[in-house]
């Protein structure tokens, strides 16, 4: 049989020393490693060492009483989240780990709700209960108060309480128990497996991962009552023949459907991807067909991973996790099978970065280098973005908080030997005009022989906001020769590019050439683009010249104690409240802030809320930036209109 299962819940709380108790006790390792002494299997990376925390999703297995279980160790810091969320799709069940003395935290929560939304069926483990200020029992009233009241300990099946809950979940053998009969033991195991796959009950245990107590128990039950992954429920999918939605079922006999969730750069095997089959089969040395893409793909080895290591086997197959190098054009959120009947896969869930840093080679020589690196770093971590900001030619990094972007930049130094400084990202204000105006733009040189002449007449008015640049020609009678109209509209466009107050893109305007004049030997391309220029510096000047900043929609999700404090503190950063609804026992509040308040918003969400908020970000419209504080942008920005032109 196989058997596997993603351990979760908060940093500290002993989930890789409960992943290396389990390997100890299963005889995969010939001595216990230890995350302070850094010889766990799990944290193997050289930042995970140095840090002493898991950083990326770890791949397990051990074989207990000739089943195989597959496990993996999640990061439990929020900046590493995605590796929790992406390996949720590649398992049928999981641990939440909890611990004995500071009970319930964020993490704990956050778990509850990701498995509540994928509907995978869970135990609890409290850790860390042989401490002397431990307490179980209030640890398991704090899990039923936050979760569940089906949360309960399984370690005595004839206890009354569990004996109520699981009778409870069978209407057959309620109506027996309320008979007055004795349920067996067979019918109350049987009827606990049943409740666990439904998420009816979620059994709980305590011991010390540290001390090896309560594992092996834990053990028995995942054998007992975690799901075997052919009894896992029907998994949807688009049948790309008849592009409509089916479910499939879990078994060796269907067609070959798998689905890829993450992608590993290993630094001597290079990229390994990982995948889960989902029914089917898969065997070395032949391939197979990606059905979002459309094409082939050609294998060698097949692997377990069991932390750094690859384990090689000859076939994967239903339920199994394995790991495939060197594939040519399959990455993360890509679906594999037959091409005779291609399944594809929802692709994972796409998480919004909390945070964004410019970064900035520190050598010429690091910069040829940078893109390759930042390009292998987004393909292993979907939650890590890098792009480059068309208006401040600034290359951004975005990640879900600062130790996440530490990470990113050390991988980048230690992987690529590249060095970069990171910075605040530039804000990509934007220029606009809140009246008309009328100006001319007259550009003459005389300097001996042939001169320059350009003499063009502008009329400036605003456009509704978003309604970006127009340039409209209403010269008549010849005033300009038609071979020089284009001339002052690149003229125009390029110092709309340019800036007239601080230097940022003038948008929302409307540019109308309506008259000029132009002579028959000095005129030319050239004079009437400067003298176009000239003209629409000088009309933004007298048109009342404004700054625009970007508005963002915020999403605040906390509990409801800190309402007050976060509505305060959106205000402060010039932010409007503009709605608010519930999410279960949290509070969401929505806002329109603007953005250069919010670059350092995740780390002072964090700790308003003791870790407990989070908040999604998009860009929504642009705002005229209020007077006093687009005084002090413009003097910043160094901007002074050239003279001469």
């Amino acid at each position: 049989m196989k058997r596997n299962f993603i351990l979760v819940g908060h940093a500290q709380v002993g989930k890789t020393t409960f992943a290396e108790s389990i390997l100890h006790i299963c005889g995969m390792t010939s001595r216990k490693g230890s995350v302070s002494d850094g010889t766990t299997v799990s944290d193997y990376s050289a930042d995970e060492i140095e840090r002493k925390h898991s950083i990326n999703a770890s791949f397990l297995f051990a074989n207990y009483k000739e089943n195989r279980i597959q496990i993996i160790d999640s990061p439990g810091y929020a900046d590493f989240i995605g590796e929790t969320i992406a390996s949720l799709r590649a398992v049928d069940a999981a641990l939440i780990m909890v611990d004995a003395v500071s009970s319930v935290e964020v993490g704990t929560e956050k778990s509850w709700g990701f498995l509540e939304e994928v509907g995978l069926p869970c135990f609890f483990f409290i850790n860390k209960a042989d401490k002397p200020d431990a307490d179980a029992d209030s640890v398991l009233k704090d899990i039923q108060e936050h979760f569940s009241k089906a949360a309960v300990f399984i370690n005595d099946l004839n206890a009354p309480s569990l004996i109520d809950i699981v009778a409870e979940s069978d209407d057959k053998l309620l109506e027996k128990y309320l008979e007055g009969a004795t349920l067996t033991e067979d019918e109350i195991r049987t009827a606990l497996r049943n409740a666990v796959l439904a998420r009816k009950i979620f059994p709980v245990f305590a011991g010390s991962a540290l001390e090896d107590k309560g594992v092996k128990e834990f053990l028995e039950a995942v054998l007992n009552y975690f799901p075997d992954p052919l009894e896992r429920p029907k998994i949807k999918a688009v049948d790309l023949l008849t592009n409509s939605e089916k479910e499939i079922s879990s078994s060796e006999n269907e067609p070959l459907a798998g689905f890829v969730f993450k992608s590993i750069v290993d630094p001597f095997v290079g990229q390994l991807t990982l995948a889960r089959i989902f029914s089917g089969k898969l065997v070395a040395n032949t391939g197979f067909y990606n059905t979002t893409k459309g094409v082939k793909e050609r294998i060698g080895s097949i692997y377990l991973l069991q932390g750094k290591e690859q384990r090689s086997v000859d076939m994967a197959t239903c339920g199994d996790i394995v790991a495939l190098a060197k594939l040519k054009d399959t990455a993360t959120s890509d679906s594999i099978g037959e091409e005779k009947k291609p399944l594809r896969f929802d692709p994972i869930a796409s998480v919004d970065p909390a945070i964004s840093s410019s970064v900035k080679p520190k050598s010429r020589a690091d910069e040829d280098k940078i893109s390759l690196a930042l390009h292998k770093l987004t393909a292993e971590d979907p939650t890590f973005k890098a792009f480059l900001d068309p208006q401040t030619k600034e290359m951004i990094i975005s990640g879900m908080g600062d130790v996440h972007l530490s990470v990113m930049v050390e991988r980048m130094r230690k992987r690529f030997n590249v060095e970069v400084e990171l910075n605040t990202p530039k804000v990509a204000y934007k220029e606009t005009i809140t009246k008309s105006a009328k100006v001319q733009g007259k550009y003459k040189r005389q300097s001996g022989g042939r001169g320059q002449y350009g003499d063009c007449w502008l009329e400036v008015t605003p456009l509704q906001r978003g309604g970006d640049f127009e340039f409209v020609d209403k010269v008549v009678g010849g005033a300009i020769p038609r071979n020089f109209i284009p001339s002052v509209e690149k003229g125009v466009r390029q110092a709309c590019s340019e800036g007239a107050i601080a230097g940022y893109p003038i948008v929302d305007t409307r540019v109308i050439l309506f008259d000029g004049s132009y002579h028959d030997v000095d005129s030319s391309d050239m004079a009437f683009q400067i003298a176009g220029a000239m003209a629409l510096r000088k009309a933004i000047q007298q048109a009342g010249p404004a700054l625009l900043e970007p508005i963002m929609d915020v999403e605040v999700t906390i509990p409801e104690e800190y309402m007050g404090h976060i509505s305060g503190d959106l205000n402060s950063r010039r932010g409007r409240v503009i709605g608010m609804d519930s999410n279960g026992r949290l509070q969401i509040i929505k806002a329109q802030v603007p953005q250069s308040e919010m670059f350092k918003y995740a780390n002072s969400l964090r700790s308003m809320t003791q870790g407990r908020g989070s908040y999604t970000m998009k860009y929504s419209h642009y705002e005229e930036v209020p007077a006093k504080i687009a005084a002090g942008i413009i003097a910043a920005s160094g901007f002074h209109k050239k003279e001469g032109e």
